[in-house]
């Protein structure tokens, strides 16, 4: 038609929002575009008669623009939801764009097809395990530090304070200034009295602890020294006791008076009873 030669030779001479220049060809933004490329059959604003495939919300939509349509921009687009078989959606289209063009329906089928690719794969994945990443809050982390560390000032000023006070009211600094509740200020003191005492229960078992330590060390350096001498000992007797060929052979042969003396013992040593009837 006359109306879209002279919009595409607008576009293509002069400025258009929906074009990008590349080193090797010019790409179209435009979401109706059917290529994805600017050139004069792809360009859905020099086309009275266009049509489309578009995915929502993982459905895929017919789009069709017709010359009746020219004159109302907001129903300019006919929308025609195609069904989730593949087969049943192709009919569709062959249906719908039956006296079209024969290289807009071809486009239009293989947009379909590559949608539903997409579509497939965006499943797997969704139901497939995912690794969810989680960015790391830099600034959220470090004024959470700051508060931290400002919290921990405030209290050791706090518990210095404190002590400050129940000492000076322990030696009557202050005198009937202050009405200063008795059962607190009792309380206060209790609990210090129960930390002294617990550290000096720990002294006193750490002293006890070393005490059995050195204890143990001690008698075990007297076992070694003893055990020491006794070797000693039992060596210089060893040396010592070196017999003679005399004396081996007086003990290893007795006397007979010995002898004699033995026998004697014995028959000592027998006795007898008689049983009377």
């Amino acid at each position: 038609m006359d109306q879209d030669d002279v919009i595409w030779g607008i576009i293509k001479n002069s400025f258009c929002s929906f074009k990008v220049q590349t080193d090797s060809t010019q790409l179209c933004r435009n979401e109706y575009n059917l290529t994805g490329l600017c050139n004069r059959t792809a360009c859905p604003l020099a086309n009275s008669q266009y049509a489309t495939v578009r995915e929502d919300k993982g459905i895929l939509y017919l789009y069709k623009k017709t010359a009746e349509r020219s004159m109302y921009p907001r129903k300019q687009w006919e929308k025609i939801k195609l069904s989730r078989n593949y087969e049943k959606a192709v009919y569709q289209l062959n249906e719908e764009l039956l006296f079209w063009p024969g290289h807009i329906k071809s486009k239009c089928k293989q947009r379909f097809k590559r949608l539903t690719q997409c579509l497939i794969k965006m499943r797997k994945l969704k139901l497939g395990r995912q690794k969810k990443l989680i960015p790391l809050q830099r600034k959220i982390e470090r004024r959470i530090k700051r508060r931290e560390d400002k919290a921990l000032i405030a209290a050791r000023l706090e518990n210095a304070i404190e002590k400050e006070l129940v000492d000076r009211l322990k030696k009557g600094v202050y005198g009937d200034m202050y009405n200063i509740p008795l059962q607190a200020f009792d309380n206060a003191l209790r609990a210090e009295e129960r930390e002294s005492d617990l550290q000096e229960i720990t002294e006193e078992e750490n002293e006890v602890v070393e005490e059995e330590i050195e204890d143990e060390d001690v008698s075990e350096d007297e076992f070694t020294d003893d055990s020491d001498l006794d070797s000693e000992k039992e060596l210089e007797v060893e040396d010592d006791f070196i017999p003679s060929e005399e004396e081996i052979e007086n003990l290893s042969l007795p006397s007979t008076s010995e002898k004699s003396r033995r026998k004697k013992q014995r028959k000592e040593n027998v006795e007898i009873e008689y049983e009377m009837d």
